[in-house]
């Protein structure tokens, strides 16, 4: 298959304007990473691990956009400060 209608580039990830991962979870999410503020260290790495780059800034740290999230708890695994728990989706809601 000729993949040069849809990619630029040959590469890992997406071209910035081609939206590839941006697929609401639905209802089969079971964890969900929870960010403790308090242990956050704004170094950007949940978000740069995330595979699908649902992990935004806030003045607070950095919080996942649920509406995306798949609960792959990779942020939290590759997290230095051990900032980002996974929590079951139906907790703390």
């Amino acid at each position: 298959m000729n993949n040069s209608r849809y990619f630029k580039f040959e590469g890992p990830w997406s071209d910035a304007e081609v939206k590839l991962l941006c697929l609401d979870t639905g209802s089969w999410r079971t964890h969900r990473p929870v960010v403790d503020i308090d242990q956050c260290i704004f170094c950007g790495i949940c978000a740069l691990f995330c595979p699908t780059q649902c992990m935004k800034m806030t003045p607070d740290g950095f919080d996942p956009n649920l509406d995306f999230c798949k609960g792959c708890g990779i942020c939290a695994n590759e997290c230095p400060a051990r900032a980002i728990e996974m929590t079951l989706q139906g907790d703390n809601e």
